[in-house]
């Protein structure tokens, strides 16, 4: 590593946080690589990284999941360290493990503790050991109907099964009775299997008017973690979210203080590193309860730079690097006015079918307290193969009123043409009268519509 930093950075990822990571590195004067399939030839990060290579054509598994093409690409561009973005491969710990065992650095936490985070039955006990509260569910992996049945007679219906290795609301079922458990119980495993890595179902309380709640941490190689305050992420369909915003309007300081503390042992305890996000569900008390850790930067990572001022992708690379979080924060941060984020997808904004395509016309909008993370460009291809993000629309206020203020003036100026987007939704959920009021949770979207 030259001057301390790295020689050359791989981006092992495509889009708009390919681009994001780009930026960082031309912020701290490292070379960039982009790897790219067949479908993204024409893409931004290709045009703007030092050098771009080819991994395989558009399918997933065949270029952005195949991990010897990277490799390849790593050792043939000599880079010294790669950077996974979220999704794909930025979670899965046998590519940590192999870049590790390649020489590169790995810009994300240790294999073996993404691989105790990716387990959430692990990580959940781990988590109760160091006081953040869980729901209340089984200690393990279920062994079958009959163990399910007899935990949930305890707990009380309703109660969600969930894959042990999952997210995304695939291998989730919610029960409400006895006689739905063991249909149910078997639908979530055929469905884990077939989606992850494993079969492995547990079950906790169910909640049924959640809000979700997620904390940003950053934590160094030498033991120093901090906590970035919370994100709001209820607004969402199917456990997909829409938008998201820093603070949350409903977390109370003493519950932010008292899991912030608790989650800084935890993290600090079982030798986390880089950045990650801790996922919780809040119920009509105002509590907090664990779900997840998400071990990677998050989609929604701008709502927390823009309150804390702090660039977490660079944060991200710095630790990756060997430098301690006192050098890279320089003191304490001290979260500053509101932040909102809106995920701008190509779905049409009522039935939410996928609309790729050409873009035909496009002007981002811009102004005080405006940013736009993008990948798209005139004439640009949103391809049918990923997801279907286009673009994210982040509005800063001195508080949550002048943020949503700017966010819906920014989506008045946003113009996207040649395909559908999701910016009308948008546009109607902040002039929705619950949201401005900050009264809403998970299914503020399905009562809705």
């Amino acid at each position: 590593m030259a001057s301390g930093l790295f020689r050359k950075v791989l981006i092992a990822n495509r889009g708009e946080i390919a681009l994001r990571v780009i930026c960082a590195c031309r912020d701290l004067g490292i070379p960039t690589v982009a790897v790219y399939s067949e479908a993204d030839r024409n893409s931004l990060p290709v045009r703007f990284a030092d050098q771009a290579i080819c991994i395989g054509p558009a399918r997933s598994a065949r270029s952005y999941l195949d991990i010897p093409s990277i490799i390849s690409a790593a050792e043939i561009t000599n880079v010294d360290a790669i950077h996974p973005g979220y999704g794909f491969l930025s979670e899965n710990a046998g590519f940590a493990e192999v870049c590790r065992d390649s020489g590169i650095k790995f810009i994300g936490p240790k294999p073996e503790v993404i691989s105790s985070m990716g387990i959430k039955e692990r990580a959940r006990a781990i988590m109760k050991d160091y006081g953040v509260p869980i729901l209340p569910g089984s200690p393990g992996v279920l062994s079958g109907p009959e163990e399910a049945e007899e935990l949930a007679e305890k707990i009380g219906y309703p109660i969600i099964l969930k894959a042990s290795a999952g997210g995304g609301g695939r291998g989730m079922r919610i029960v409400n009775e006895r006689s739905e458990l063991a249909n149910m119980l078997s639908q979530a495993q055929q469905e884990a299997g077939a989606s992850f890595t494993s079969a492995d179902v547990y079950l906790e309380k169910y909640i049924g008017a959640p809000r979700h709640i997620e904390f940003q941490l950053l934590a160094d190689e030498h033991g120093n973690v901090e906590i970035l305050g919370e994100r709001e992420c209820s607004i969402q369909r199917r456990h997909q979210k829409l938008l998201e915003e820093s603070p949350s309007p409903a977390l109370r300081p003493e519950v932010r203080e008292r899991v912030s503390a608790k989650l800084k042992e935890a993290i600090k305890a079982i030798g986390y590193s880089n950045a990650g996000t801790v996922e919780f569900l809040m119920d009509e008390k105002g509590d907090l309860y664990f779900i997840e850790v998400n071990a990677r930067i998050q989609v929604e990572h701008p709502v927390t730079e823009a309150v804390t001022g702090v660039d977490l992708v660079k944060a991200q690379i710095l630790i990756a690097a060997g430098q301690t979080l006192p050098e890279i924060l320089g003191g304490p941060i001290v979260p500053r006015g509101h932040a909102i984020e809106c995920r701008i997808n190509a779905e049409h904004p009522v039935t939410f079918a996928p609309s790729p395509g050409r873009i035909t016309g496009l002007s981002l909008p811009g102004g005080i307290g405006i940013r736009v993370d993008t990948h798209a460009y005139q004439d640009g291809i949103i391809p049918p193969y990923y997801d279907s993000l286009v673009a994210k629309l982040i509005a800063h206020g001195r508080d949550r009123t002048e943020a949503i203020q700017r966010m819906k003036r920014a989506l008045d100026l946003f113009v996207i043409e040649g395909i559908h987007t999701s910016i009308p939704l948008h546009k109607r959920i902040l002039n929705e009268q619950d949201f401005v009021d900050g009264n809403f949770d998970t299914n503020f979207i399905k009562r809705w519509m």
